[in-house]
């Protein structure tokens, strides 16, 4: 388990407004998982609050997600009724919270492979950022446990992303990140159909689009030792397709702003 952040409590003056900070998990069959990581998370930070966003676990995760909010007030619980992916998942908690009116949100997810103990440098970067990206692929990040076969998928799925883009960020497909709730107001969720890593990278690239800040710390990711992993190649079918389109509409607007200017 990751040491924890020495920085404590403290990261909730960088922060606007109040500071309140709530931090999303969405479960799918994560009942083992889930009581561990949110113990981890609210022993690290203890003034965040919990969403967790649940699709109907048919391993009752949900349960007991409703009985750790019974245990504690800091943990409420959305219950969806089907499994209709991680970006739909997301962007019901997002509402959620935006409706409550949290200061930030932040994603993670429930098996482990975030670790708690890292948020305060996330929320710590978040005094100069709009965006915070938990990053495995800058100086200091790294991966535990993973196969070469997923390194390699992921380090070329996101040199991909960066060449197609021409964007900077060096790990668009991470999953756990920090947004100011004004951020997400701007990036018209309503408007996102994306799922899984695409998910991750739509937003990712809506923020950078509308000229906001995003910053990239440093994290230990380590693969779930509990469950398993709910990638799929439909996932990075979607992912593919839909990065080279958005690439494509990008490429051709710079494009045709260069042929304005030349006029």
């Amino acid at each position: 388990m990751p040491e924890a952040d020495a920085r404590g409590d403290d990261v909730f003056a960088d922060l606007p407004a109040s500071g309140r900070v709530i931090v999303i998990v969405p479960t799918y069959n994560e009942r083992e998982n889930l009581p561990l990581i949110m113990g981890r998370l609210l022993t690290s930070v203890p003034l965040v609050d919990v969403l967790v966003v649940d699709d109907s676990s048919p391993d009752g995760t949900g349960a007991v997600a409703d009985d750790l909010a019974a245990a504690d007030p800091r943990v409420h619980v959305l219950h969806r009724t089907a499994k209709n992916g991680l970006g739909a998942a997301y962007l019901a908690g997002f509402g959620w919270a935006l409706e409550r009116g949290y200061d930030a949100i932040v994603e993670m997810d429930a098996d482990g492979s975030h670790a708690p103990e890292q948020l305060p440098r996330l929320l710590h970067a978040m005094a100069h950022a709009d965006l915070v990206i938990g990053s495995r692929y800058v100086p200091g990040g790294s991966v535990v446990n993973w196969p070469a076969s997923r390194q390699v998928l992921s380090r070329g799925a996101n040199l991909y992303t960066r060449l197609a883009l021409g964007s900077g960020v060096r790990d668009m497909t991470a999953g756990y990140r920090a947004y100011r709730a004004d951020v997400l107001r701007r990036l018209h969720l309503e408007d996102v159909a994306s799922q899984g890593y695409c998910f991750q990278v739509d937003l990712a690239w809506r923020t950078i689009r509308a000229g906001l800040r995003v910053a990239e710390v440093p994290i230990t990711f380590t693969e779930r030792q509990i469950g398993s992993s709910k990638m799929s190649g439909s996932i990075m079918t979607e992912a593919f397709t839909s990065i080279a389109v958005w690439a494509v509409r990008h490429r051709w607007a710079q494009l045709r702003g260069a042929v304005d200017r030349c006029r």
